[in-house]
């Protein structure tokens, strides 16, 4: 039994600090050491996780390559485990543009999967029975088996998702919400439209993050709590990362039997701790507890 099942979204982030966003016109510019780390949604949300002390699983493709070594050496350095299948077309990275602020801009390079699914749905079933919550990264290679995962889950297991900068309307997303009781999305597309997104996705809980502006709670049934930003423990270095650990902190919450409107203040004050972090590495004690 595992507290958290993440599927998919593990990769590298090349870092790079520039001295604004969007980039001033230039042929070049001299920059801090750039960086190379482990990344991606899943990735922040296992490692958050684990930092809060959860028992986490991931599972997902990986390269043959220097970037998917990388992956695996931050992965056993924090005592995450993992299923991971050979993706021949290498490793998923992003480079992510970080302003003075730690506003970030990322540039995502996903290598598709080609084929059938690399996992087959009795594996991803049998780990998705043994899991107290599941999370699911929007990768590929997990469509066909998100009725599995659904089917598989016990009474009482919530399964979420985190749809990103969804606008509501890209049909990729929508098996990923069809099948979660907890959906994520980021309001940077979706502006003023959260209300009416959620609307279309009750009964399920739709929580739109909104970065230094907090968050708001839709719990399915018509009504909206905000959710205060919380202030980040010291100076803000890296924004990347921080909606995977709002997303950790919710579930973490969650499952300690939290209130949902609890769960996300708390989210909240996780998401801004990670904020005061560089990377997804999360140093003992960085993250509230509780």
């Amino acid at each position: 039994m595992v507290d958290l099942l993440v599927l998919g979204g593990l990769g590298v982030d090349v870092r790079v600090r520039v001295p604004a966003l969007p980039l001033p016109a230039a042929d070049s510019h001299t920059v801090e050491p750039i960086e190379l780390r482990i990344g991606n949604t899943g990735a922040g949300v296992a490692l958050a996780a684990r930092a809060l002390g959860l028992r986490v699983l991931v599972v997902d493709t990986l390269g043959a390559d220097p970037a998917g070594e990388l992956v695996r050496a931050a992965l056993t350095r924090a005592g995450v485990p993992a299923v991971l299948a050979e993706n021949p077309d290498g490793t998923r990275r992003s480079v992510n543009l970080v302003d003075p602020g730690g506003r970030r801009t990322s540039l995502y390079d996903p290598r598709p999967w080609r084929g059938g699914p690399p996992f087959s749905a009795a594996e991803v079933a049998a780990l998705a029975r043994d899991a107290r919550h599941v999370h699911l990264s929007i990768m590929d290679w997990a469509v066909p088996l998100l009725p599995a995962v659904r089917a598989a889950i016990a009474a009482g297991v919530a399964l979420s998702t985190d749809l990103h900068d969804w606008d509501g309307e890209n049909t990729y997303h929508r098996p990923f919400a069809d099948v979660a009781d907890l959906v994520l999305v980021s309001g940077v597309r979706l502006g003023d439209r959260g209300a009416s997104l959620a609307g279309t996705l009750a009964p399920r809980t739709v929580l739109v993050t909104r970065g230094a502006d907090g968050a708001e709670l839709f719990p399915g049934d018509g009504t909206v709590t905000p959710v205060p930003p919380a202030t980040a423990p010291a100076p803000v270095v890296d924004t990347n990362g921080a909606g995977d650990a709002f997303a950790a902190g919710l579930i973490a919450a969650r499952l300690r039997g939290e209130p949902l409107a609890d769960a996300a203040r708390y989210a909240a004050r996780v998401a801004a701790a990670a904020c005061a972090h560089d990377g997804m590495e999360y140093p003992p004690g960085l993250l509230p507890s509780g």
